[in-house]
């Protein structure tokens, strides 16, 4: 079965792939928006869903992860026990 590809403007936004997204230090309200400053029980996506019933509009990918890190570690000798 092929299901059509959806563009990432159709996709539903994924507050972990958000850069605005936070988990605050509230175990009550452990989610928070800092585009939109609000913290929530639920994902803040989800969250404005409800309440505008329209998708969030301030998702923003966030960068991709660099890979490697920037040095290379210090080569270190391996000593055989006797």
């Amino acid at each position: 079965m092929n299901t059509p590809k959806l563009t990432e403007q159709e996709e539903a936004p994924n507050c972990w792939q958000c850069r605005h997204f936070a988990v605050s230090w509230d175990p009550k309200m452990p989610y928070s928006c800092r585009l939109m400053g609000f913290k929530s029980r639920i994902l803040p996506a989800i969250e404005v869903l409800r309440a505008d019933g329209l998708r969030c509009q301030g998702f923003m990918r966030k960068p991709a992860a660099a890979t490697g890190c920037s040095e290379s570690p210090t080569p270190t000798t391996v000593r055989k026990l006797a």
